[in-house]
């Protein structure tokens, strides 16, 4: 296995281990975790994840649709993740568009899928797909920038 190759290897599976860890209580901050719990069958490789998610009670609004600060938060996890398939750094949005096209009601199943578009610089692009599973309705559509983020920045201040 060439260098590069094995440096792809570990970052999928960094990135994939990380995300499973989150959608499992075992990582991140409560707000992630509740966001992905239910995240199952991931498929990873360079700069695509697909997965499910079944919509638990806890995510939703007053009118009982999947509440869309929690689709937010969901496309950020899986868009970051996707990103970290193919960069070692830690990444922060700095650009964040969402399009909501049909509701979820609870334990709904959705189809997620996050494709890297590109990279320029420091910045890169990641657009993120949720529809319903058993249909294939849209439900959702993020398109994130994120930054590298120098973690040893604020040590250099």
């Amino acid at each position: 296995m060439g260098n590069n190759e094995e440096s792809n290897t570990i970052l999928i599976q960094l990135a994939k281990d990380w995300l499973e860890s989150v959608a499992k209580g075992q990582k991140g901050r409560e707000m992630e975790r509740q966001a992905v719990q239910n995240l199952y069958s991931m498929h990873v490789q360079k700069g695509l994840i697909q997965c499910n998610f079944i919509v638990p009670k806890s995510l939703f609004d007053g009118d009982g649709n999947w509440h869309v600060g929690a689709i937010a938060t969901l496309i950020d996890i899986v868009g970051a993740s996707a990103i970290h398939t193919t960069h070692a750094n830690i990444h922060v949005s700095v650009d964040f568009n969402i399009s909501y096209f049909s509701t979820i009601k609870v334990q709904d199943e959705v189809a997620i899928e996050a494709k890297v578009l590109g990279h320029k610089i420091n910045l890169s692009s990641v657009m993120l797909v949720i529809k319903k599973k058993q249909n294939g309705d849209l439900v959702a559509k993020g398109k994130l920038w994120m930054s590298a983020f120098d973690i040893n920045l604020k040590s250099k201040m």
